[in-house]
């Protein structure tokens, strides 16, 4: 089963592109939160990720970071496995 993922993202960040592109490319269904002009999702965000900067990404309710730790996990080999099950690698 596919684990569920979520982003908080902004239109105009680069970062947030770039990590969009990457789920996009290996084909995964996500929730996109758009935090741009939304003070109370920012605010969730912040509340969930400890983090006031985007994007803040979830796989399978496990909190992975931004676009550097997403890309981290992909060249480690680690995203995949992540991404099919839902649980930390």
């Amino acid at each position: 089963m596919a684990a569920e993922v979520v982003l908080y993202t902004t239109a105009w960040c680069p970062f947030c592109v770039r990590a969009l592109r990457l789920l996009d490319s290996k084909g995964v269904e996500y929730t996109n939160i758009d935090v741009e002009e939304n003070p109370a999702l920012r605010k969730e965000m912040a509340a969930r990720a400890g983090r006031n900067t985007v994007p803040q990404i979830w796989i399978g309710g496990t909190h992975v970071g931004g676009c550097d730790e997403l890309y981290a996990l992909e060249r480690a080999g680690r995203l995949d496995a992540m991404l099919d099950s839902g649980q930390q690698q």
